[in-house]
Formats: structure tokens, C-alpha cells, sequence
């Protein structure tokens, strides 16, 4: 019997992050049984089904349909309802990505049960203990088998911690090997269109932590400040972002301001591809689209304090902004002052191969 490796999937950047290991593994079905498994994080069409359709996935072989919650109702569930699949399914290696509440989750369980598990994007530090990913992170790699980092800087935060080094593995960044084929496809579509927009001309807006959309006040202020853009803006916009919007009337007819702000729903990846491709910059506060934004070169300002994402900022297209900050650092893009950067090392469209390799070997 080949041994069963359990890919975890659960919010909407695990999909792009599992689909070139999926895609990598099944070139091996001679060595390893790979398994899909969604636990339902994210359970918004947009946010997960046709993730799976566009990345190629095949239906999950299974889906523990966890939804929303706070934490400790996310991770408990998903421990209590992985933990019946792991018993039954009896996997050699569960693989575990990013930092969301199932990573944290699926990787005690796995551990508890004495299956290794494998972290991919592992050794990555905000070192801001307030965001409830940064808990996921550090615990997640405290008890990991194999850590497989996305550049250097996670290589030295690991080996500061006192990892032992051969735990570690540095891959690249397996999310470009999904960007990369996404580009390729979407290439030659048209989104920005939907919105009466040219190409280049408009600012790409995504957020969605607590700090920034849980507060109407600092959301407002947002919004006036991405008003003053001399430039449009399209804005998809979270599911809990939207309910704050709605609830304190946000943004009621920004779509008709001098430079408007056109308020759209969660979309498929391969159209927010498109339309980050397309962008005059990115003002986002999450942590995947700072790496798809340096690797395309396109300007991006990270509505945060801090990131575990530095080398975009030290090597890329990224700064971080604050709201005081935020209205100069936009005139500058739009006066077309703002760094190159350059891609990263190993962030080259072949992370997955890498990540095939080492899971192989750590299954033996």
C-alpha cells in the first residue's frame, strides 16, 4: 500500500499554495497517495470552489465543512473532525501551508497521533504576537518534521530560534508556481474592462485583517484617503469587510466620485490575476499578495504595521504605509517614483518540485 499524504487546504491562499504540490505529486503515484483535504474555511464559492476549478484540483477527497467561527470554534473543530480522518485514513505525512487557524489545527492533531508533518512556508516572522497568525506560525513550526521556507529570512529566523537545520529546507515560494501558470492563462483577458477601467490606469485594493476593517473609523479614514487617489480604484472586498461597510454606510456612492472607488464581491483567482497584472499598484494588508505583487514588479503598500513578508520590502516592489503615511506614499506611485526591486531568489515558478522532493524523502 503506497503511503497517503494529506494536503490540507482551508482558506483561499492555501489552494494556490497546494494546487503545484497536488499538480507535482501526481507525477509520483508510483511512490505516495496524495489526498486533498478542505476543512472549510473559507466556504464562499468565490473563496474556495472555484479556486479548485481554475488551479485544476480535483474535488477534495475530503471536506470537513468547518466554516465560520472564532478561533477556538475554527481550531477545535477542525482538530476534532481531522482527527476522525486521520484515524481513518491512516496518512504517512500530513502537509500543512501558510498560517491560518487549520494549519495550526490539522498540524497538533497530525503530531498527537505521531504522523509527521511537513510546513510549507514555514519560518516566516511578523514577530507581532497581537495577529493571531503569527501564534499559528510559531507554534506550527515548533512541532513540524520538515520545514520548507520561501527565502533566507525564514532560513535565519528558524536558526534563531535553535531549529535544528536538518528540519529545514529552503524550496522558494511555491504560491509563484501558481501566479506563473496564472499569468500565462490570464494574460490576455480583459477584467479591468468590467469596471470601465484601462489597463494601468487604476490602484488595487484588498483588506481584510481586523486592525484596518474592524474599526469604522480607521476603515473610513481608508476610504477618504483612497478617494483623494488621483486615480480609480477597484476594491473587492471581503465578506466581513462588506458587513462593516454596509453597517455604517461606508462607501455609499464612491463608484460615482471624481476618482472612483468601484466596489466589487470576492473573485475567482485567475480574474484578480488579471487585475493585479493590469494595476498602476496594490494597496493590500495581506501577506500573499506582497509576494505575487514584487514578483510582477508592480508598486505595493501593505497596510500594516509590520510583515512577515520583509524580503518583499528589502528585495521587492513593497513598503508599508500607515494611515498617516498612507496619502504621501500614494502620490508618489502616482507621480511615478517608486522602486523597482527585484525578484527573490528561488521564487521561480519550480517550488513545487522542490516541495515533492522532500516530502518524498521524508516519507522514505
Amino acid at each position: 500500500m503506497l503511503p497517503k499524504f494529506l494536503l490540507v487546504a482551508a482558506a483561499r491562499p492555501n489552494f494556490m499554495k497546494i494546487a503545484p504540490i497536488w499538480h507535482e505529486l501526481k507525477k509520483h503515484l508510483d511512490r505516495c497517495e496524495p489526498l486533498l483535504v478542505h476543512t472549510g474555511q473559507h466556504y464562499d464559492k468565490n473563496m474556495s470552489d472555484v479556486f479548485f476549478e481554475e488551479l485544476g484540483l480535483p474535488r477534495p477527497h475530503v471536506h470537513l465543512g468547518i466554516g465560520a467561527g472564532s478561533h477556538a470554534e475554527q481550531a477545535g473543530q477542525v482538530m476534532i473532525a481531522f482527527e476522525k480522518v486521520c484515524q481513518e485514513l491512516k496518512p504517512a505525512l500530513v502537509v500543512v501551508v501558510g498560517d491560518v487557524n487549520s494549519t495550526l489545527a490539522c498540524s497538533i492533531t497530525a503530531k498527537k497521533l505521531w504522523i509527521p508533518v511537513a510546513h510549507v512556508e514555514a519560518g516566516l516572522r511578523s514577530r507581532d504576537w497581537t495577529m493571531p497568525e503569527e501564534i499559528n506560525r510559531l507554534v506550527t513550526d515548533a512541532i513540524s518534521d520538515l520545514l520548507l521556507t520561501p527565502s533566507r529570512d525564514a532560513d535565519e529566523n528558524l536558526a534563531r530560534e535553535g531549529v535544528a537545520p536538518e528540519r529545514v529546507r529552503l524550496v522558494g515560494n511555491v504560491m509563484i508556481d501558481s501566479l506563473a501558470l496564472a499569468v500565462d492563462r490570464v494574460r490576455d483577458r480583459d477584467v479591468p474592462s468590467r469596471f470601465g477601467l484601462a489597463k494601468g490606469s487604476y490602484g488595487l485594493v484588498t483588506l481584510h485583517r481586523p486592525s484596518n476593517v474592524d474599526d469604522p473609523a480607521s476603515l473610513r479614514r481608508i476610504f477618504d484617503a483612497l478617494l483623494a487617489v488621483e486615480a480609480p480604484i477597484v476594491f473587492p472586498v471581503h465578506p466581513r469587510t462588506h458587513k462593516i461597510l454596509e453597517a455604517h454606510g461606508i462607501g455609499a456612492g464612491a463608484d460615482r466620485a471624481p476618482h472612483p472607488v468601484h466596489l466589487a464581491g470576492p473573485m475567482p483567482y485567475d480574474d484578480f490575476v488579471n487585475l493585479t497584472l493590469n494595476a498602476r499598484f496594490v494597496l493590500t494588508d495581506s501577506g500573499g499578495i506582497q509576494e505575487e505583487t514584487t514578483w510582477l514588479g508592480i508598486p505595493c503598500l501593505t497596510l500594516r504595521p509590520n510583515t512577515e513578508r520583509p524580503i518583499t520590502v528589502t528585495e521587492g516592489t513593497n513598503e508599508l504605509a500607515t494611515l498617516a503615511s498612507l496619502p504621501g506614499q500614494l502620490a508618489r506611485i502616482t507621480a511615478g517614483q517608486w522602486k523597482q526591486g527585484r525578484i527573490p531568489d528561488l521564487w521561480d515558478g519550480r517550488a513545487a518540485e522542490r516541495i515533492a522532493a522532500a516530502l518524498l524523502e521524508l516519507a522514505g
